[in-house]
């Protein structure tokens, strides 16, 4: 029985197996084709001719036409194979409903971007790269077009990619306004963005052809639960099966689009380009975009210089983003400008070109230029004149190399000066601005003050950082109205002290920053582009630095064009107004020698009160710093300080002197009372003798003499006397030796100091000290008795008790002095003069 029982189990499931056996040959006979009649095989062939024919290269001229069919793969049928090719650019694009983790995606994103660049003519196509799921490795495959500039490095973080999106729509906004064919960008998105991106990403499908994009989106639609997707534009989209085959549109059985339509046969993607056409693409590109992309000097000026007025604004043309020139405007809009960049990353060079530019575009009637470099280097000599080179730009008013704190707040004072004067002509005139300022044959040229590495002008939170800040500020918020505008460049903006509580109030009113390598500081927090901008290329944004508004520009190195460069500067000077005057000059680690002097050169005798010059003043012009002799008494020098530069400023009063007196009608008493000032000494008494003056040299003891007669009577000889002591601490002892009655000879020297300017004899002295200054005056209360003072080496603190002045903000430093006049309460940093040869080597000289 059981034996039976199986066969009959057995019968039963091979009946059941030749039935399913039938069925299944059944079902296999409806799927096959009908009887071919040969039309089918005879489409696909015409499919792969057409196919092959609309995908070979295109001519360039047609290029722009219209959407360009490129193939994505092969589509498969029985009876062969044929290109399944789709429409791009043009105002179309493609969306695959995988990212490019997938391999295929990520080979057919690849070789659609090198089908795209291969097709185009050279440097009408940019790619730009979206890549955050495999942080660019997707694009790795086409470095060589990376490392030629033909392929922008993929954005790979969520701030680089808002930037990529800002760029684009920015370019569809311009493409839609060129006059001519427009550069086409190609916008590769290896995986979607989120949020706003991605509805961002969308919009710009729906662009249209005017816009110049073409977007390939992977990863569409997103597969996140519960999101509706963005509705794109015109997009071919393609969907990726389990088994690796792509379907284009919506297949039978494949629901996918809503339209209808579709391919009707899987496609094998295309995979990857060879290696050797990616590099002999970007060989081909790279040298063709090299010479495309140069930009050039000359490209920064205008076609005929000084043709355009300033009334309404200056603008300057900055660098290009991609072919199109990049113009920034000194207006009402970005009146003033930020700029921050690391050392090295060409911070210099912008500036030099943006003058440049501004000179060559505006006549010195229409802007004139205040020019500070903080730094040790020389950004702004060659607008000045040298002796190699006697020209200068016209436009320039003054010019400080490695300038001091106090010549940058004396520029400050001139522009609020200027921005005062001209608030009270537009009030004279019922006007607001300066563009509605009658131009009745005085210019009112705008002025742009370029002031780099501004952040030395506030260093510290002394007496001159908090003067500058409160200058700053009043031109910041004034400045526009009034045609006056400040460009602060520096490596960082922060941690400035004197600038606590104030960075809104004056940064606020630079809307137009510029970023270059490193520069992130200049921009808004969440905005961190510029750290990783190449040399010679720079982030430009008007909106005070936000995200979403920045513009990559590329600039020339005027460096590199030094011969075009000087032959504009010579261009520039040749068409000067005659008798134009060079500008002010201040060179920090220049020093001044009373021989080369214009105030100097210019003493002749017979002027109603002699001067004594002692230097050079630290302000906009340089002004001869001098203190005049009259009949007060106590109008005396002293200089203070153990420094040599003593016996040199002490010889430029003299001889200064001396050339303002008919020969023989002044006297000289020459007392080198130091060994260090012996010779400094000798020349001044071969100067005096030669133009004709009565010398007497004097050691202590002829000093001592000298006082008690000239304490004691009118002095002997024609006119004035001048006693000049080289080191009058030396004769201290002698002076304090007490005679038979009592009498010292500091008494006859404090006689002198109070009578003498009433017998026309005035005392020239350096004391190495201040305190043998005040013993020998008979103390602080008498310090009025030395009316002038020179200060050198001295310490601020020091003079400050001296002077009854606690608060004397003054840091002695080498080539530097501070030149007091008790009686007009005025005190002035000064460039001393001294000897040539004898120039300080540091501070404590």
């Amino acid at each position: 029985m059981g034996l039976s029982a199986t066969f009959g189990r057995a019968v039963a499931a091979h009946q059941q197996a030749r039935a399913h056996l039938h069925a299944a040959r059944q079902a296999l006979a409806q799927l096959q084709p009908p009887p071919d009649t040969g039309e089918t095989a005879d489409t696909v062939a015409r499919l792969r001719r057409v196919g092959e024919t609309v995908t070979a290269e295109p001519e360039p001229a047609r290029f722009f036409a219209g959407p360009l069919p490129v193939r994505l793969g092969w589509a498969t049928t029985v009876h062969g194979d044929f290109p399944a090719v789709v429409p791009l650019a043009g105002g179309t694009h493609l969306a695959l409903d995988t990212d490019a983790r997938h391999p295929a995606v990520a080979a057919l994103l690849r070789t659609l971007v090198v089908r795209l660049l291969a097709a185009a003519p050279p440097g009408s196509v940019r790619v730009s790269a979206l890549d955050s799921a495999a942080l660019g490795a997707t694009f790795l495959p086409l470095r060589p077009l990376v490392d030629a500039g033909v392929l922008h490095p993929p954005a790979t973080t969520d701030a680089e990619i808002t930037e990529r999106l800002d760029d684009a729509e920015r370019h569809a906004r311009a493409a839609q306004h060129a006059s001519g064919p427009p550069e086409l960008l190609l916008l590769v998105a290896a995986c979607l963005p989120d949020g706003r991106d991605l509805h961002r990403l969308a919009a710009l499908t729906h662009a249209g052809p005017s816009a110049a994009i073409c977007v390939l989106a992977a990863g569409y639609p997103p597969r996140s639960a519960g999101l509706t997707p963005p509705p794109l534009g015109v997009a071919t989209a393609v969907r990726l099966d389990p088994q690796g085959y792509a379907w284009i549109g919506d297949p039978p059985g494949h629901p996918f689009s809503t339209d209808g339509t579709g391919l009707a046969a899987p496609v094998r993607l295309d995979g990857d380009p060879p290696p050797h056409a990616v590099a002999a693409l970007a060989d081909r590109l790279g040298e063709l975009h090299r010479r495309d992309a140069e930009f050039g000097f000359p490209d920064l000026l205008p076609a005929r210089p000084w043709a355009e007025s300033s009334s309404n604004g200056l603008r300057a043309v900055v660098g290009r983003a991609g072919r199109d020139p990049v113009i920034c405007a000194f207006d009402d809009q970005t009146p003033h400008w930020l700029v921050g960049g690391r050392t090295g990353a060409g911070k210099t060079v912008f500036l030099l070109n943006v003058l440049y530019g501004l000179a060559a575009r505006y006549s010195p009637d229409e802007l004139t230029l205040y020019l500070l470099d903080f730094k040790e280097g020389v950004s702004f000599t060659e607008f000045v004149p040298t002796d190699h080179d006697p020209s200068w730009i016209p436009h320039a008013r003054a010019v400080g190399i490695e300038s001091d704190r106090e010549y940058g707040v004396a520029i400050l004072r001139e522009l609020r000066r200027e921005l005062n004067r001209r608030a009270a002509a537009l009030k004279r005139h019922g006007v607001t601005k300066l563009a509605d300022l009658p131009r009745d044959g005085t210019p009112t040229p705008r002025i742009v003050a370029v002031i780099d590495e501004f952040h030395v002008l506030f260093a510290g939170n002394d007496a001159v950082a908090r003067e500058a800040v409160t200058l700053l500020e009043e031109l910041a918020r004034k400045g526009r109205s009034y045609g006056i505008h400040l460009v602060l460049a520096s490596q960082s903006v922060a941690g400035i002290e004197a600038l606590y509580g104030k960075t809104d109030s004056i940064f606020g009113q630079f809307p137009l920053r510029v970023a270059l390598p490193g520069g992130n500081g200049v921009l808004d927090k969440l905005n961190e582009t510029a750290g990783a901008l190449p040399i010679g290329s720079a982030i430009i944004n008007p909106s005070a630095g936000i995200a979403g508004a920045n513009t990559i520009v590329q600039f020339p190195d005027a460096h590199a064009s030094a011969t075009q460069v000087a032959a504009l500067r010579h261009e520039l000077w040749q068409a000067r107004r005659p008798g134009s005057r060079p500008p002010a000059v201040f060179k920090g680690y220049e020093s001044a020698h009373v021989e080369n002097d214009p105030t100097y050169r210019g003493l002749i005798p017979g002027g109603r009160r002699p001067l004594a010059l002692v230097g050079r003043t630290v302000d906009v012009d340089l002004t001869t710093a001098h203190f005049p002799l009259d009949a007060t008494p106590g109008r005396h020098l002293g200089i203070i300080g153990t420094s040599p530069v003593g016996a040199s400023v002490l010889h430029a009063a003299t001889v200064s002197l001396a050339r303002q007196h008919p020969p023989g009608s002044a006297r000289f008493l020459i007392a080198p009372l130091v060994a260090v000032a012996d010779e400094i000494a000798d020349t001044t008494t071969d100067e005096l003798t030669r133009a004709g003056h009565p010398v007497t040299r004097l050691d202590a003891a002829g000093l001592r003499e000298e006082l008690r007669k000239l304490a004691s009577q009118s002095p002997d000889g024609p006119g004035r006397t001048f006693l000049v002591g080289y080191g009058m601490d030396g004769a201290s002892g002698v002076l304090a030796a007490r005679d038979e009655n009592f009498k010292s000879g500091l008494d006859d020297l404090q006689a002198v100091l109070r009578q003498g300017p009433a017998h026309g004899v005035h005392l020239l002295g350096w004391w190495r000290g201040l305190r043998r200054l005040a013993d020998d005056i008979g103390g602080s209360s008498n310090r009025d008795d030395v009316a002038c003072l020179v200060a050198l080496n001295v310490t601020g603190s020091e003079l400050g008790m001296y002077l009854g002045q606690p608060d004397l903000a003054y840091a002695p430093r080498a080539n530097r002095a501070l030149l007091i006049d008790r009686h007009d309460q005025r005190v002035r940093l000064i460039v001393p003069f001294v000897r040539p040869g004898y120039e300080p080597d540091d501070e404590g000289d």
